[in-house]
């Protein structure tokens, strides 16, 4: 019975939005420019813009799997901070994001994203920003594509590695409709990757971030955060350490 509560109600445990409406005005402390990407007839994706004036670079940011832009685009502030112009996106179902979720299209809405941000920069500005549920759109994006560099924070090695730790008595292989083996993607990418765990993190556990590290990449470094959770990681200076290395 749990079993197949598992198969019918994932979406409802995996993704977790709220949602806004249409006319909803974001309110933030820098500049920015409200979009809507129309990626097809029955999807359109709302994002956010921040632009500063001679950026270092951008960052197109895929968040975790909670809350909306209006959230989410604070959280983006912190880089925008650091004078990078911020791309953050919601996905369908989230904020004013419309569409029908599914795996693939998750990867096409990204992929469609980053297409938007090469008629504005160079590829070899754009850093690609993974965070929790992100971490593997993140990194199947840059496995496609010739980004700077890849951040990902408290990432797994796979929905499927999450699910397993959480729900051990169940065989939870042949339920999942996700997958997102971040595993698998990261072998494929030609750039510099940067992940960013903490050690108690009760959400995604350090183990599956750090089975990433274990796949001896020679483009990738692990950061971890010594007594850091999976949303608290900006409260432990071995994070800002971290960014500003990579960053500034």
């Amino acid at each position: 019975m749990i079993g197949s509560a598992l198969y019918f109600f994932q979406e409802k445990i995996l993704f977790l939005p709220t949602t806004l409406e249409q006319n909803y005005q974001y309110q933030f402390n820098y500049n920015f420019e409200e979009l809507f990407l129309k990626i097809d007839d029955n999807a359109t994706i709302n994002a956010l813009h921040f632009k500063i004036e001679n950026p270092k670079g951008v960052i197109l940011y895929l968040h975790g799997n909670a809350g909306d832009l209006s959230r989410w685009g604070n959280i983006a502030e912190y880089f925008v901070a650091m004078d990078y112009d911020v791309l953050v996106i919601d996905y369908r179902t989230y904020g004013k994001s419309t569409g029908k979720l599914s795996e693939q299209a998750l990867y096409d809405d990204a992929q469609y994203c980053y297409d938007y941000l090469l008629k504005h920069y160079s590829e070899n500005q754009i850093t690609l920003y993974g965070r929790s549920l992100g971490t593997g759109m993140a990194s199947q994006l840059a496995s496609k594509n010739y980004p700077k560099q890849l951040i990902l924070e408290t990432p797994y090695y796979s929905i499927l590695d999450v699910a397993e730790h959480r729900f051990p008595m169940f065989p939870v292989k042949p339920l999942l409709k996700y997958q997102f083996p971040t595993y698998q993607y990261l072998p494929k990418t030609s750039c510099p990757i940067t992940i960013i765990h903490g050690t108690d993190d009760s959400v995604v556990p350090y183990t599956s971030g750090e089975k990433l590290s274990k796949l001896n990449l020679e483009n990738l470094n692990f950061v971890t955060v010594n007594g850091g959770d999976h949303n608290n990681l900006i409260d432990f200076e071995s994070y800002h350490e971290a960014i500003k290395a990579i960053l500034f």
